[in-house]
């Protein structure tokens, strides 16, 4: 084949190409050199023509561009097309391609991109040593007593940049996968996330990846497996590094964190150490750590209030205004354990058969399998104690007996015809969804059921009723369902009464294990627009935000260093201007990252105007039954091809004897 006029015949994929031997082979080093040179064994067909098994389309583009040193890009997939060219050795068209497809991407992320805090520098869990925080020069001087680590932020209201600064050592390695740290990068390079690392990054990414990340007002702790980062937000500084807790023996399971908005010491609720204006509870197995943290003075003062035991594994860890509350729902072995700010006492109760909780104002109610709901009042806790009882109240219970699986209450704004109107939606282990109502008037006489749906067949996993529409979920796939509430003078109304509004899918293939963290929601305030954050796959950088009333895509989120989203929480940040409610994500990369969703979701959220001439009204309501708003089937197919698929829909649940199957 010395004659670079010679024709090649190719059969790719069932399409016929003839060519000549010279434009096959002018790029070297190339998938055609190494085949019409022997090297790579060649098939025929009944035409004699090679066989190529690859997609004909694509390969007449490349074709092309070997014949003409030109192509065309409308209307092609990029990534596709760039795929074909790496398995194809095309590197001149490739490393344009590249370009192409990072053009709309990067390192700094997109407009909604607020902020980056690096992962520790140090690939193991920091010690006790000096640091220096490279936030506000005010907190430089606290690291030594605050066991800060040396860390360097970046947000979109700081002026560092974090683009090559505290870059940790597998991330260099990482990068030889790919072209640097870029995201397009990263997710173009499949093999890099399917185990070829080498075999130390792996063990880095196990050990320092973000296990946890909490919020509360303009406070995140970023927990890793044996310590807690906490980083504080003002308008001048961005984020910045505040306190570290001491390195944990045990690895870390939950964590809590409460902040205060107010200034000094003077607002302390009672905590011994004055000027606490932050509080962190950590738990491990049945253990339960809590310190208060004063920043108001220099350097930082950190106080171990005390170590609890709750007596069996904590699965929630929560505050209720100042207290801090450990609940435990291990099957007959349920507790209660509450730490109270003004006693300074810890108190642990058997609760029977807790499932679920909610909280509302200084009430925390508990859901049972029993089919009771039951609550306690914080703010008369300890003062009403009776034999160290934390009076454990029955408030409700289900009319079928039905074990509840999830709660959610909503308090009506108070007005000047009446106080607070309770309202309680439930879900039930068979399926059923309730709401039940309490006008103050009628304290005495308990909650009333006021509607009942029973539209799902697998037990209930979430509910929240809000100031507009009723959202459910089930174990099936997270199948949601959601209701338009209708309201009269604020309060729920049976005129015209509640209307389904849409039926959708957040569909999350993770281990139950990773589901505490990685929690679908619906998040968001009870009188706004809420969301859901759906993570397809569990080793995945890219994240749907969703309307929960209807199932309507927000926006996609990416990490912008390519890194694996190991856990997110949703929370309302106060700025200057305006609460903003931010997307937190940590990362197995051990950093952590944060979009500002607030413009988006109020853009979605916007009834959609009609169009003259369309035939249609639009406007609210008039949503397609099915909402395109999770990943598309292209977009499904892509994030599945780069894990283990390994997951099953929920068991079928046997209906209650006593319940009939409804229509919906």
């Amino acid at each position: 084949m010395s004659n670079y006029q010679e024709i090649v015949n190719l059969n790719v994929g069932g399409t016929r190409f003839s060519t000549s031997w010279h434009t096959l082979t002018w790029v070297p080093d190339t998938f055609f050199t190494a085949l019409l040179s022997g090297r790579i064994p060649t098939v025929r067909d009944e035409n004699g023509a090679i066989f190529i098994d690859r997609d004909p389309q694509l390969f007449g583009l490349i074709l092309n561009f070997l014949r003409t040193r030109d192509i065309d890009l409308e209307n092609v997939n990029i990534r596709a097309l760039r795929h074909e060219c790496d398995y194809f050795g095309i590197t001149p068209l490739s490393r344009r391609l590249a370009l192409c497809d990072e053009m709309n991407h990067s390192s700094c992320g997109d407009v909604l991109f607020y902020g980056y805090l690096p992962p520790p520098l140090s690939t193991a869990p920091p010690s006790n040593s000096n640091g220096r925080s490279n936030g506000c020069s005010r907190k430089n001087s606290t690291a030594s007593s605050s066991d800060v680590s040396a860390n360097r932020t970046h947000s979109r209201n700081s002026s560092l940049d974090l683009r090559t600064v505290g870059r940790i050592p597998s991330q260099d390695q990482i990068s030889r996968c790919g072209r640097g740290h870029s995201r397009a990068a990263s997710l173009g390079n499949a093999d890099c996330h399917k185990g070829l690392r080498p075999p130390e990054v792996n063990t880095w990414s196990d050990s320092m990846k973000v296990q946890i990340i909490k919020a509360h007002h303009n406070w995140i702790a970023v927990a890793y497996s044996h310590f807690v980062t906490g980083y504080r937000l003002t308008d001048s500084c961005g984020w910045y590094v505040v306190f570290q807790s001491p390195v944990q023996e045990s690895l870390i399971e939950r964590i809590a964190l409460n902040a205060k908005t107010g200034g000094g010491g003077a607002n302390n609720s009672g905590n011994n150490a004055s000027g606490t204006d932050v509080m962190l509870g950590i738990a491990s197995g049945s253990l339960v750590r809590l310190w208060a943290f004063s920043t108001h003075g220099e350097p930082v003062r950190r106080t171990l209030i005390g170590t609890f035991n709750l007596g069996v594994r904590v699965e929630h860890l929560l505050f209720v205004g100042p207290q801090l509350v450990a609940l435990s729902g291990a099957g007959s072995r349920s507790k209660a354990g509450v730490w109270h700010t003004s006693t300074q006492h810890w108190q642990t109760q058997d609760v029977a058969h807790l499932t679920t909780y909610d909280t509302a104002g200084s009430f925390l109610l508990l859901g049972t399998a029993t089919g009771a709901i039951n609550y306690i009042d914080m703010q008369k806790f300890p003062l009403r104690m009776k034999d160290n009882d934390l009076l454990v109240t029955q408030l409700y219970k289900d009319p079928n007996q039905e074990p509840i699986t999830a709660i959610s209450v909503y308090l009506t704004p108070k007005t000047n015809l009446c106080g607070n109107w309770i309202e309680i939606a439930y879900g039930t282990r068979y399926g059923s969804v309730r709401v039940i109502v309490q006008h103050p008037e009628t304290v005495g006489h308990g909650p009333q059921l006021f509607q009942t749906f029973t539209v799902h067949q697998s037990p209930i996993t979430k509910v929240s009723l809000s100031e507009n529409y009723l959202i459910s979920v089930c174990s099936e796939y997270n199948h949601v369902r959601s209701w338009r509430v209708t309201r009269f003078r604020g309060m729920i109304s049976t005129q015209p009464g509640t209307t389904p509004k849409a039926a959708f899918k957040v569909l999350a293939l993770e281990a139950p294990t990773a589901q505490p963290h990685n929690d679908c929601g619906p998040f968001g305030e009870q009188d706004e627009e809420q969301i859901f954050i759906q993570k397809v796959v569990p080793d995945t950088d890219t994240l749907y935000v969703r309307l929960a009333s209807n199932g309507k895509r927000v926006c996609t989120i990416r990490s912008v260093d390519g890194s694996a989203v190991s856990c997110f929480v949703v929370a309302e940040c106060e700025g200057a201007l305006r609460p903003r409610r931010l997307l937190l994500c940590g990362h197995r990369s051990g950093a952590a990252q944060m979009w500002d969703l607030t413009a988006p979701i109020d853009k979605a959220a916007k009834p959609v105007q009609p169009v003259a001439g369309n035939g249609g009204s639009g406007g609210e309501g008039e949503e397609s039954p099915v909402p395109d708003g999770g990943p598309t089937p292209d977009e499904l197919v892509r994030l599945l091809s780069a894990c283990d698929l390994d997951a099953s829909p929920a068991p079928p649940v046997p209906q209650s004897p006593n319940r009939p199957i409804q229509a919906p």
